[in-house]
């Protein structure tokens, strides 16, 4: 890989659940392939191709845009909005085959541990109360638990520590 790994692959996903009072929310989860962090943890009733576009660009702002995106092929996925977004920004895109979701494994592992820690571990009485606790876990998972896949680093350690050798490299 090279000067942008974390670049490469961007994975992503929803996950479906319902507040105490049974009103349903949903949550997209974006991950960086290359260092396993949750680039993002979107809570909210709907969200449409428009609101995936947005918050792709909101991520990109920050990191730079991916060179490909995988995802399943669910409609907001393959809305004309989303379409044009890859298309714009040149951003290639690869849908999983339906009823193979291991074909996105990251994200599908980084969803049954939101799951199970996270997700089934609360009643979220508000849409409030529930992105502020998503929040939390998503920090938590980037900045405070090591893998061992990643040498025992936490996702935000280990992208630090690539862009820190792409800089030493730059500079030999």
């Amino acid at each position: 890989m090279g000067d942008d790994d974390q670049n490469q692959r961007w994975s992503l996903d929803f996950m479906l659940d319902a507040h105490e009072d049974g009103r349903r929310y949903r949550v997209l989860n974006v991950i960086d392939d290359f260092s396993q962090e949750c680039l993002a943890a979107v809570v909210d009733t709907s969200i449409d191709g428009a609101h995936v576009a947005r918050e792709l660009d909101r991520i990109a702002e920050l990191r730079g845009y991916p060179c490909l995106v995988v995802s399943d092929n669910g409609a907001e996925l393959t809305s004309n909005v989303m379409l044009k977004w890859q298309e714009d920004r040149k951003v290639d895109w690869h849908y999983i085959a339906p009823g193979k979701p291991m074909q996105n494994g990251l994200v599908e592992s980084f969803n049954a541990r939101m799951s199970e820690e996270c997700l089934n571990e609360h009643l979220f009485p508000s849409l409030r109360h529930a992105r502020h606790m998503i929040a939390a876990r998503r920090a938590g998972y980037n900045h405070q638990r090591p893998h061992s896949s990643l040498d025992g680093l936490t996702p935000w350690e280990y992208h630090q520590r690539s862009r820190e050798d792409q800089n030493l490299n730059r500079a030999n």
